[in-house]
């Protein structure tokens, strides 16, 4: 199973560029990744095609029968389909604008249903079941079974749609210890440029520079605190960008989200901070300079 995870390389030039050999004189050729602008141009198109050509079983979910299993499907418009409404007409689609490497990207969310529980954030954990396919309807990863899915160790694409829902309200552990979650949890699909996914790189099933789709359901979600630090690690990110690794205070080199020592006085962060009743957090400033105490090295307990 893919896990969506983000590629990893053994060398730089492995991530950002394919190699080719010619064999007639057994010299190197490097071709460069496409532009990142003119390619989400492209694959906006691709997806805006797929959204006006495409349907999803709405009228299932508006009349649900006694079996059915709430999964979304997608068929084209044609033939006896010919009147059903598009993706894109749809009231429950909406448009997330994704700002990456200066290119600014087009996320398409198809809320069926929002879910009654937590919303998580862009740094949480959730649990979900999932299945992602090409816009050729090819399937090249799925699961049936519920699994745990730490968002900062995700494609942007994925984050970025799976925060957009809520999970359900509760389940209920039954005696031979199987989940029954309530059925109000969020259903849906994401729909995701190249630039937001795996872009220049391939993997089993995905050729290069494919928008792809994800249905998702989510069962769970979890607020998370990495470091154990007692700051909630969506909150570490300092500068607002939802990318979790480039906020360092002490440039250390463990992103603070993962530092238990984000300022790097030798006074642990959870030392640096306090609570109210409620649980919140008191952000102290013992000098009153305007910085935290567990961002300001010249403070410390």
């Amino acid at each position: 199973m893919m896990k969506l995870n983000k590629l990893f390389f053994i060398t730089v030039l492995a991530s950002t560029m394919f190699i080719s050999c010619n064999k007639d004189d057994d010299e190197t050729s490097i071709t460069p990744p496409r532009d990142r602008g003119e390619q989400a141009i492209e694959d906006d198109e691709a997806l805006v095609s797929y959204l006006k050509t495409h349907f999803y079983n709405y009228e299932e979910f508006e009349s649900p029968a006694a079996d059915f299993d709430y999964t979304v499907r997608f068929d084209t418009i044609a033939g006896s389909n010919a009147e059903k409404i598009s993706i894109f007409e749809s009231d429950l689609l909406s448009t997330k604008t994704i700002t990456r490497d200066e290119v600014d990207y087009n996320l398409y969310v198809l809320k069926v249903r929002e879910g009654e529980g937590m919303q998580p954030k862009f740094a949480d954990s959730t649990f979900v079941t999932y299945s992602g396919k090409l816009l050729t309807g090819t399937t090249f990863d799925n699961t049936l079974t519920p699994v745990w899915f730490d968002l900062t160790q995700l494609i942007d694409g994925f984050t970025q749609g799976i925060v957009e829902f809520k999970s359900a309200s509760g389940y209920e552990v039954k005696e031979d210890n199987s989940v029954v979650f309530n059925n109000d949890y969020g259903i849906g699909s994401i729909f995701l440029p190249s630039g937001l996914g795996y872009f220049a790189s391939t993997q089993p099933l995905i050729p290069s520079y494919s928008p792809i789709i994800f249905n998702v359901n989510l069962f769970i979600a979890n607020e998370a605190d990495h470091d154990n630090d007692g700051i909630p690690s969506y909150m570490e990110d300092l500068n607002g960008d939802e990318i979790i690794t480039n906020d360092d205070t002490d440039e250390d080199g463990a992103p603070n989200y993962a530092d238990t020592d984000d300022d790097g006085d030798g006074t642990p962060t959870k030392e640096e901070i306090t609570f109210n009743i409620d649980g919140s957090i008191i952000f102290t400033d013992k000098n009153s300079d305007g910085i935290p105490d567990y961002l300001d090295p010249e403070t410390y307990f």
